[in-house]
């Protein structure tokens, strides 16, 4: 088993815009396929999404650079290797690459390669994705993480905050929680739209109204909650993303566009305290940010030991960033982005480094998704049992729902549901 080669393409993501697919082809005429997502709300330490730069193409946003790097550097030199050693693949093209970011060949480009390999070893063996990445033990399914609010960087809204997530941890099975969130999800539009209040959705399905702040999302989901016939915080939670790092600038968090003013970490850890006595929250990703170790730290100390506090850009899915993470407290749970890293390998690495510190950690989209379902797949393979991957709205969201869904049956009596 050998590859034959390999081939990308441009093209669109679910805001419109470039991205790759890539399609690698095994001696025996095996072929496996991978789209890359792209995010909009990026950490300084990602890795180098590569990007034409020519305004007079997609507003300088093109790929074409990248798929000539996967057509022509990166294929000459994968031809007649064998797809089943993922770790040296991957190995082989952060070296080619040369950089410490991925900036010369581009990170969409190799984990594009990556990822396609993958999916054509797994098809050559006959095995599910999750089982081939995973093994004989991947049949956990996750708790998914529903964006049902948008703000920030998301949305066009009165919200500084990005996401306000649904988290149907109470259900059963994957199945059941699937329909708690739906159902939820039906309910909250038809509350907004009782109210007055737009049921648009922003880049990841949520619903993107102009409400009075933060506490007013809140109250709108709890309600959604309840009105659906379930129990907030035991069938039904709450989990926040606030993307803090979009809204902190020169040491102060500055939520302008929800009215509250200028904050600073230890003010804005005060209000999510608040809030943890009168809305079932149970998890808040990047509630500070990136650069703010420090105030991580006492944010931490204070809400840790009550909810899961998940860090993103702070970690970037770098495994040298989990590592003092760790080892200062900083965070008791990793956000995981494949596209943030840029290999399957290294995706791997940053789970299992979270798995042996204890950590909880959370398989993530990106908010420029495609249909791909590569995500699904590897969320049961790592089984560290949650997911985001957007509202139950937009087919680039629900392809990976579903694709959990056809798991879950494949699975039959040993499929297991939960953290």
């Amino acid at each position: 088993m050998l590859i034959r080669s390999v081939k990308a393409m441009e093209i669109l993501d679910s805001r419109g815009l470039p991205t790759l697919r890539t399609r690698a082809v095994l001696d025996d005429g095996t072929v496996g396929v991978a789209s890359i997502p792209s995010g909009a709300s990026t950490g300084e330490n990602e890795v180098v999404e590569l990007r034409d730069g020519d305004p007079k193409r997609y507003g300088g946003k093109g790929v074409r650079r990248a798929v000539t790097n996967v057509n022509d550097t990166i294929a000459a030199a994968i031809s007649g290797r064998d797809p089943r050693d993922q770790a040296g693949l991957d190995r082989f093209l952060i070296e080619l690459d040369g950089t410490p970011n991925k900036a010369r060949l581009g990170a969409n480009a190799i984990l594009g390669v990556s990822q396609a390999v993958a999916c054509a070893a797994a098809a050559a063996r006959k095995l599910p994705l999750y089982a081939y990445l995973g093994g004989s033990a991947a049949n956990r399914l996750p708790v998914p993480m529903m964006n049902v609010i948008n703000g920030g960087k998301h949305a066009d809204s009165s919200l500084d905050f990005q996401e306000f997530m649904i988290v149907p941890h109470g259900a059963p099975t994957f199945a059941e929680a699937l329909r708690y969130g739906a159902e939820t999800f039906q309910v909250l539009r038809r509350l907004l739209h009782e109210s007055g209040h737009s049921t648009a959705v922003g880049d990841e399905g949520g619903f993107a109204p102009k409400l009075r702040g933060h506490e007013e999302a809140l109250e709108f989901i709890v309600a959604a909650i309840e009105s659906a016939g379930f129990r907030p915080g035991e069938d039904v939670a709450i989990a926040l993303d606030p993307a803090a790092s979009s809204f902190y600038r020169d040491g102060k968090y500055h939520l302008t566009r929800s009215g509250l003013g200028d904050k600073t970490s230890d003010e804005i850890t005060a209000i999510y305290k608040g809030w943890l006595d009168k809305y079932p929250i149970i998890s808040i990703e990047d509630g500070l940010a990136e650069n703010d170790w420090e105030g991580f730290r006492a944010h931490t100390v204070a809400l840790g030991d009550k909810i899961q506090i998940v860090g993103d850009d702070i970690l970037a899915t770098n495994t040298r960033f989990i590592a003092r993470a760790i080892e200062e407290k900083t965070c008791n749970a990793a956000l995981i982005k494949l596209n943030q890293i840029g290999t399957v390998t290294e995706t791997v690495e940053a789970v299992e480094l979270c798995r042996k510190a204890g950590w909880g950690y959370v398989i993530s989209h990106r908010s420029g998704e495609t249909e791909d379902t590569f995500l699904a797949d590897f969320a049961v393979a790592m089984s560290g049992g949650q997911i985001k991957t957007g509202s139950v709205c937009r087919g680039e969201r629900i392809a990976k729902y579903n694709r959990l869904l056809e798991i879950e049956q494949e699975l039959g009596e040993q499929a297991l549901f939960g953290c």
